[in-house]
């Protein structure tokens, strides 16, 4: 070999190394940047979970003490229909107790049906 066949052989290597060289610096360079981005977004998306979560449990207390407060209001539906069913028997007792003095006072009062005549 010649020294024209080295020196051109050597010029295409080294170029060869050096264009390797600097691609290898560019992909660890992008691998590096997407890796930063990966690492931000995993962070974003912890911190979104972390927001969404503690909503949830808020909304899941505020859900509870509402439930908590229906319970109430109809345990007082309940008292209040019960009062009112006691009301009504005792009005019904009444009612027939009218009933029953009445017919008193028509027996005591009209004549029989059949002596009318």
């Amino acid at each position: 070999m010649d020294a024209d066949t080295r020196a051109i052989l050597g010029t295409i290597v080294g170029t060869g190394l050096v264009i390797a060289g600097l691609l290898t610096g560019v992909m660890y360079a992008l691998v590096a940047g997407v890796n930063a981005r990966i690492d931000d977004l995993r962070a974003d998306m912890q911190a979104d979970m972390g927001n969404l979560r503690a909503d949830m449990q808020a909304d899941m207390g505020n859900l509870r003490a509402d439930m908590r407060d229906l319970r109430a209001d109809i345990r007082d539906l309940r008292a209040d229909i019960a009062r009112l069913d006691a009301r009504l028997d005792s009005l019904e007792v009444t009612v027939g107790k009218i009933d029953q003095r009445l017919s008193t006072i028509e027996r005591a009062v009209l004549p029989p049906a059949g002596a009318g005549g």
